[in-house]
């Protein structure tokens, strides 16, 4: 697939574990997408209602600097009403487990889950680290202390 020039590549390793052995790894399907589809190591059946941490069959190691947020697929959210949690997720430059994607089906319906069946997408994004810096008073603004609701509809 042609690469997207406007966004610069960055190489993030992925080991794929014994349970992922056969599945597609994580892929962009057009030059333009944002995500990378994932897909699940496991079949299972999501009951209405349930949530499940569910299997991808790798693990990845993020540079420094870096996340890889997670996110649900539209396609999944608005036909079906299964959708992740947490979401955006964010997996830690550190972390070197196994992916999971926790969905949930907010439907009335089971939703079956079938081993390699894409449920989420992953997208590589820069962080920003922050200094807190104490102090006793802030400034002002227009908005204030008005908090959720009060900018109207």
């Amino acid at each position: 697939m042609p690469s997207n020039e406007a966004c610069p590549a960055i190489d993030i390793a992925i080991m794929r574990l014994p349970h992922g052995a056969g599945l597609a790894l994580p892929a962009y399907a057009t030059a333009g997408a944002a995500g990378m589809d994932i897909v699940s190591a496991e079949a299972l059946i999501l009951q209405p209602g349930a949530r499940r941490a569910v299997a991808t069959g790798f693990s990845i190691a993020i540079p420094a600097g870096f996340e890889v947020q997670v996110r649900p697929r539209s396609g999944l959210a608005l036909k079906n009403g299964v959708t992740c949690l947490n979401t955006p997720g964010t997996i830690d430059s550190d972390y070197r487990g196994e992916v999971r994607i926790i969905l949930a089906n907010l439907s009335h319906e089971p939703f079956t889950i079938t081993r390699g069946d894409r449920i989420a997408q992953l997208v590589p994004a820069p962080v920003q680290r922050a200094r807190l810096v104490e102090t006793e008073s802030l400034d002002q603004t227009d908005r204030g202390t008005g908090g959720f609701g009060s900018t109207g509809r």
